[in-house]
């Protein structure tokens, strides 16, 4: 469980003369519904637990978090003329990282952000926001990361497909990027481990979860090997990576430094056909 400080808990406790523990969706609009709901109530979050973890609690109050698109979009905009867009920004990250106690590090800080005075999301001094600024920077790596390794493969209804496993759920942060960069081309990137993936069909982009039908013969499709053309693209780019190599200055150690060894299932360079 992420730790806060006694600022941070100093600030919750007056809001309220018992602490409670929020229960939500799970959605990032959960969250900052979460947030508007601690200051309508004069609730003190003691934790936030997504419903199915719900259970008795005879040391705290529960409330539940009904999630509405209006109070989340208040918050958001609210957040963002405190402490500015980027602070705003940053807390989704956090959100994303899908770390234990990352939605409630959000929903303090996010209290914290709106309780004390002056830009407290720039005091690395505080344990919470050195907190905040050390996911950001592992979530950040993992977008830059994914936007350099995906690989896609033409299927034969000329859909592009990659398959992704990230630590962090960053497809919502990696969408933008390859709009503009394949807008011409139907593509589909899916996250293996979180069983959602994100379609652009030239248009617009959206999210997409296949069934365990659909999963099994998206996968036929891709051990019948793509379209012969794509088998040459590979090929060529393939002999690309080894004619560029130098053998002499190969430096294994600091290859896997740039090139985690868990990224390697998602690099054509590093298949074989």
């Amino acid at each position: 469980m992420l730790q806060t400080t006694y600022s941070t808990r100093a600030i919750l406790d007056q809001m309220g003369q018992k602490e409670t523990i929020f229960y939500f969706d799970g959605t990032w609009d959960g969250v900052l519904t979460a947030v508007f709901d601690a200051f309508e109530y004069k609730r003190s979050p003691l934790d936030l637990r997504d419903m199915p973890e719900k259970q008795v609690d005879i040391f705290a109050d529960m409330h539940m978090v009904i999630t509405e698109k209006s109070k989340a979009d208040r918050v958001e905009a609210g957040l963002q003329k405190k402490v500015g867009k980027r602070a705003s920004i940053e807390l989704w990250h956090v959100y994303l990282s899908e770390q234990a106690g990352s939605a409630l590090l959000v929903l303090r800080m996010a209290i914290r952000y709106f309780s004390d005075f002056g830009m407290c999301n720039r005091n690395y001094s505080d344990h919470d926001v050195l907190q905040v600024k050390r996911i950001v920077k592992s979530v950040s790596r993992e977008r830059h990361r994914m936007m350099a390794f995906v690989r896609f493969c033409l299927l034969q209804d000329d859909l592009y497909f990659a398959h992704v496993a990230p630590d962090f759920n960053v497809l919502p942060l990696i969408t933008r990027h390859f709009v503009e960069r394949y807008a011409d081309q139907r593509w589909l990137i899916y996250d293996q481990k979180r069983g959602y993936g994100i379609y652009y069909d030239l248009k617009v982009v959206n999210e997409v979860r296949l069934n365990d039908l659909d999963a099994g013969t998206l996968k036929q499709k891709i051990a019948d090997k793509k379209q012969e053309v794509e088998i040459v693209y590979a090929k060529l780019w393939k002999r690309y990576f080894s004619a560029v190599n130098i053998t002499e200055r190969k430096n294994l150690t600091l290859h896997v430094q740039h090139v985690p060894k868990r990224y390697w299932s998602l690099l054509t360079e590093k298949d074989e056909y």
